[in-house]
C-alpha cells in the first residue's frame, strides 16, 4: 500500500492530467450530437464486431456436438428408407397383403483414423461390440460405399476400406442393371476403382453411375462411383471399366455401419448349400 501511494505521489501530475483529460472527452461527446453519435456508432461496431468472433468461436467449439447429432439423425433417417425395409408379400386367392418390414439398420459412428496410400487400407471407428457391431457388416457414408467390418473389438471396430486388394463389392450399372465386381486398381488410385467383369452386352456410357447390387451386402441402390473410362478384357466377352468412386476416402469423418438383420440366416443357408457341393 505504502509503495502504492507512493507511485501515485510521484506521478500525480501525470494522474491529474489524465483524469481532466477523460472529463473534457466526456463532457465534449456529452454535449456535442455530431461526436455523440460517433462515438456510439464506432462503439456499436467494436462491441458487434466481438460478438461476432464471439459467436464464430462458440459455433466453432460445438461443431463437433452438432456433427455427432447430425450423424445421428442421419442414421435414423436412413432406417427409415423404403430401401432399408423387405417386402413381406402373402398372396392368398386373388388378395395380395404387403406390408414393408424392416431388413436394415445403421449405427452412425466416427472416424478416429484413416489411411489411403497403402495396398491394404483400414480406418478405425468409434464403435464396437457394445454398440452391435460385428465383423462382416458394410459401412457406408452420405456419398456411397466405404468398406466392411473387419476387426470388433468392445469399443471401437477396424473397417477394411473400399481401398484395400481384397475388396470386391457387387455392384452394377444404373440404366441397364448389368452386374459386375467392384474392386481396386492396383495402380492405387484413391479416387478411381474397376468394375470387372461385366458383359459386353451392357453398352455402358461414361458418367453412368455404378450402384450397389442386391448380391453385395449392402442395401441396392448405394452409389458406388461413376464410369469414367470404357476398358476391352482380353477375350472380348467381358468389359472392365474404370470407376470415379463416390467417396472421397481422404475427407472421411462420419460412416454409418449397415445392420442387416437377415446377414446371418444368409450365411449359415449358403453354408449348408456349400456343404451340399
Amino acid at each position: 500500500m505504502r509503495n502504492l501511494l507512493i507511485f501515485i505521489t510521484k506521478y500525480n501530475a501525470f494522474f491529474l492530467f489524465l483524469i481532466f483529460e477523460i472529463a473534457s472527452l466526456i463532457i465534449y461527446v456529452k454535449y456535442n450530437s455530431f461526436q455523440k453519435a460517433s462515438v456510439i456508432n464506432s462503439t456499436n461496431q467494436i462491441t458487434g464486431g466481438l460478438y461476432a468472433r464471439a459467436d464464430e468461436l462458440k459455433g466453432y467449439l460445438s461443431l463437433r456436438e452438432v456433427n455427432d447429432q447430425l450423424a445421428r439423425e442421419n442414421a435414423a433417417l436412413r432406417n427409415q428408407l423404403k430401401s432399408s425395409k423387405y417386402v413381406d408379400t402373402v398372396a392368398r386367392k386373388t388378395v395380395i397383403d404387403t406390408i414393408y418390414k424392416q431388413q436394415y439398420e445403421y449405427i452412425a459412428a466416427k472416424v478416429i483414423n484413416n489411411s489411403i496410400n497403402k495396398r491394404n487400407n483400414y480406418l478405425t471407428i468409434d464403435r464396437g461390440s457394445r454398440d452391435g457391431i460385428e465383423k462382416g457388416m458394410g459401412v457406408i457414408n452420405a456419398n456411397g460405399v466405404v468398406g466392411k467390418v473387419a476387426f470388433v473389438g468392445e469399443h471401437l471396430a477396424i473397417v477394411q476400406s473400399l481401398l484395400h486388394k481384397d475388396s470386391r463389392v457387387s455392384g452394377m450399372l444404373a440404366y441397364n442393371k448389368e452386374i459386375g465386381y467392384l474392386q481396386w486398381g492396383d495402380d492405387m488410385n484413391p479416387h478411381k476403382a474397376l468394375l470387372v467383369d461385366v458383359s459386353n452386352n451392357a453398352q455402358p456410357k461414361v458418367g453412368e453411375p455404378v450402384l450397389t447390387s442386391d448380391l453385395s451386402l449392402f442395401p441396392a441402390g448405394i452409389p458406388l462411383g461413376k464410369v469414367s473410362r470404357l476398358k476391352a478384357k482380353g477375350t472380348g466377352f467381358f468389359l472392365n471399366l474404370e470407376v470415379a468412386l463416390a467417396v472421397n476416402f481422404s475427407k472421411l469423418e462420419y460412416v454409418d455401419v449397415v445392420v442387416n438383420k437377415f446377414a446371418k440366416e444368409q450365411a449359415a443357408l449358403e453354408g449348408q448349400e456349400k456343404k451340399d457341393e
